[in-house]
């Protein structure tokens, strides 16, 4: 079995929060037609993001990242942690 590692890659990201400014920066940083709002009183507010796989939810605390070809994506924080380190 061959082997293979991550090509370095730089990418941008932000980390989400269900606060009115957490709201805020996601719909600026994600263009209107990939990004949905969602909520009630019990979950708090949730993103839905229009990926190269389908509708994905974004929870607060998720990571939204700007792939390299341009597309959003949510990511978990301890996948990001795990991936990811600033450049």
């Amino acid at each position: 079995m061959a082997r293979y590692r991550k090509k370095p890659v730089v990418i941008e990201a932000i980390q989400f929060f269900d606060t009115k400014e957490g709201i805020a920066e996601a719909l600026h940083f994600i263009p209107g037609d990939k990004v949905g709002v969602q909520g009630d009183n019990k979950y708090g507010w949730l993103l839905t993001i229009t990926t190269l796989e389908g509708i994905m939810t974004c929870q607060s605390g998720d990571w939204i990242i700007k792939g390299v070809k341009g597309e959003f994506y949510p990511c978990k924080p301890d996948i990001f942690e795990a991936t990811y380190e600033p450049a």
